[in-house]
């Protein structure tokens, strides 16, 4: 008999230990945008959002041939024909990482393309210390279907 609950014990840690882990995802989608014409693509900046972020993100788009104009907070998202709002939050674990970066892109003021990566809930993850440069460029060719999709 207490060799049975001690199986039994067993199970259960081993189930909640599966379930903790699953808790500590670290989750990316990316929607590309529609192949078109464009050449120049207007970024709204995003002040909130440290400065390294939208030159990184700049470079990334120039890499993928666009040619970038900066735009205020707050400007329309039809203000040109290929507009760009971007935001990224930096977390605290051991070092700082990007704990979430999300890229929007709207043609002629509607939605476009969009890519999420969120580590927001990879509290248990080591995978969350990413080379922040490397993810925003990798976002930013999918998004543009420069590169192939990573799993």
């Amino acid at each position: 008999m207490n060799l049975r609950r001690s199986f039994n014990m067993t199970g259960l840690l081993a189930l909640l230990a599966a379930l903790a882990l699953s808790a500590c995802a670290i989750h990316q989608t990316v929607k590309p945008v529609p192949q078109g014409q464009h050449t120049e693509i207007c970024v709204v900046e995003s002040p909130s959002v440290r400065k390294g972020f939208l030159d990184e993100y700049t470079r990334a788009l120039e890499a993928n041939g666009l040619v970038v104009r900066l735009l205020p907070m707050a400007t329309p998202l039809d203000a040109c024909p290929l507009v760009s709002t971007y935001n990224a939050r930096w977390s605290w674990d051991l070092r700082l990482y990007m704990a979430y970066a999300e890229l929007k892109v709207f043609v002629d003021g509607k939605p476009a393309g969009e890519a999420l990566y969120d580590a927001t809930q990879g509290a248990g993850s080591l995978d969350k210390f990413i080379d922040a440069g490397k993810k925003i460029r990798e976002l930013t060719d999918r998004l543009f279907a420069k590169a192939p999709a990573k799993s």
